[in-house]
């Protein structure tokens, strides 16, 4: 499946096919070993498996784990980039978040 726009959202998301568009979300996003994301991500959390082209911002934590494949910027207080993950871009830890996001990060 594919979806192309934007997905706006206060519940946690599995993508498990292809995103072309914004996700902004206030809960958990998984991108699931073969998921593909071609979007910026604004989450509370990520846990990437799949594919993100793209900048992920994140109010908590960002994981990539083995086999993930990440074109783009990573932003968030704690990011986690496991043996056997591929990543091109910045990371950026000390960040403002955007309002709608830090209204729930927690404390």
């Amino acid at each position: 499946m594919t979806v192309r726009g934007a997905l706006v959202g206060e519940e946690d998301l599995v993508v498990e096919g292809r995103v072309e568009g914004t996700i902004q979300i206030a809960g958990h996003l998984v991108v699931a070993d073969g998921g593909y994301v071609e979007s910026d991500v604004e989450a509370e959390s990520a846990d990437i498996h799949g594919q993100v082209a793209g900048d992920v911002a994140a109010a908590s934590t960002i994981t990539l784990h083995p086999g993930a494949h990440v074109t783009g910027n990573l932003r968030a207080p704690r990011i986690v980039i496991d043996d056997g993950a591929h990543f091109h871009g910045s990371v950026d830890m000390d960040v403002d978040l955007p309002e709608g996001l830090a209204r729930v990060r927690p404390r």
